[in-house]
């Protein structure tokens, strides 16, 4: 694919991350409505997001597997599929049972599955199409950017639909599906893998290999992808429920609100993904600068409650997020061949969504304690991941890992 066929089909596959972060970002300004519309606690609403998550934690390694054996395309567009299926269970549910709550968890778990076959796929699929490493980090920007604009989209479309009525945002999620599905048939062609198939076993030893030689950067990536997750969706879960809850501040304005920090984390992404090029030591400088504004916005939050400089930290931190996760992803993606390029990112996507899921449900039992607590232990947490990358995390120029 060349010119203006291979831009289509990078547009094409970025649609991809954006319907995921609709299909679970959506649904965050809209907890509280669906806490009050069916009498549930906080921690049972947030279940809602975790369960999405977990569920892709599982099956993620699943899909990676597959799509290194049998192809991207064959794992992406019945995950696309599944995940409509998903979203259509939970708004029928809404509409017609009386006690939703389970039918709609059920619906969720369907999206999650989805989810696991989809948007982490994404990631090798564009290392694929490209030979240049230059052009392989472009595409991974454009990607991540489309990953955040979908949650800077999120919070004022999912406030918008709610206030037609509270399920509509299930109801949307299976036409961005069918969407994404119609653009990825007709205009991506997925580069072919090799023809030698890996028996389960030989690819366990291969994938053993692969974390023994470069586990020390690999686990470090891992983590750091998984605490910039799980920070920037408990951020979003605690702001959504105290501008409700202490501000008044409810519907399309609060999406707006939510979109601030997330409008930065999306531009940083863009700008990030076009600067690293395949310069591996500027992708650790990025991440370590990136890093260090989210430790320090974080510990700020920690001894303000004034609306005015959470945003403003925030705002922040969401920079510094878009910096670190493009990054990451070129790096994981530019370090491995092709061959076994899905089933290793797959174990990075995996840990960005355990920390999407245990976001909202420990920013909820960690905000009982104190707000300060809340925010210097995930300062804390952040430091831990800075040290991660200025130790652990190579610069240089590496070849790819071989076996």
């Amino acid at each position: 694919m060349l010119g203006e066929n291979k831009k289509l089909a990078i547009l094409s596959i970025a649609s991809i991350p954006l319907v995921m972060t609709l299909g679970n970002s959506m649904l965050i300004p809209v907890l509280p409505i669906i806490e009050k519309e069916l009498d549930i606690t906080s921690l049972q609403v947030s279940m809602l997001i975790t369960i999405y998550s977990v569920v892709a934690i599982i099956c993620i390694p699943i899909a990676g597997y597959l799509s290194d054996q049998i192809g991207r395309k064959k794992v992406i567009i019945p995950s696309l599929v599944i995940s409509g299926i998903g979203g259509l269970v939970s708004g029928l549910a809404s509409v017609y049972i009386a006690n939703p709550y389970y039918m709609i968890l059920i619906g969720r778990l369907l999206q999650g599955v989805g989810a696991a076959g989809a948007s982490p796929i994404v990631m090798p699929l564009v290392g694929d199409m490209y030979r240049d490493q230059k052009e392989v980090s472009k595409g991974l920007g454009m990607i991540e950017t489309s990953n955040t604009f979908g949650k800077v989209l999120s919070p004022i479309l999912g406030a918008s639909l709610a206030a037609i009525q509270w399920y509509i945002p299930f109801f949307s999620f299976p036409v961005f599906c069918l969407i994404s599905i119609i653009l990825m048939a007709f205009l991506v062609k997925s580069p072919a893998l090799s023809t030698e198939k890996v028996k389960f076993p030989d690819f366990l030893k291969i994938l053993k290999g692969i974390f023994k030689r470069e586990g020390r950067w690999l686990y470090a990536v891992f983590i750091i992808g998984g605490i910039c997750m799980f920070v920037l969706f408990g951020v979003l879960f605690y702001l959504s429920t105290m501008l409700e809850e202490e501000h008044n501040i409810e519907g399309i304005k609060k999406g707006i609100v939510l979109a601030v920090p997330l409008t930065a984390l999306c531009c940083s992404s863009f700008v990030t993904g076009k600067l690293i090029g395949q310069n591996k030591q500027k992708m650790k400088e990025m991440t370590i600068i990136g890093l260090i504004g989210l430790t320090l916005s974080i510990a700020v939050i920690a001894f303000s409650e004034d609306i005015y400089i959470l945003l403003t930290c925030l705002f922040i931190s969401g920079i510094g997020i878009g910096f670190a996760l493009p990054s990451l992803d070129a790096l994981v993606t530019e370090g491995i061949v092709k061959e076994q390029r899905g089933s290793v990112t797959s174990f990075y996507s995996s840990m960005r969504f355990v920390g999407v899921a245990l976001g909202p449900p420990i920013f909820t039992l960690l905000i009982k304690i104190s707000h300060q607590f809340l925010f210097l232990s995930n300062a804390i947490l952040c430091l831990i991941i800075l040290l991660l990358a200025i130790f652990f995390i190579e610069g240089g120029e590496k070849s790819k890992i071989t076996w």
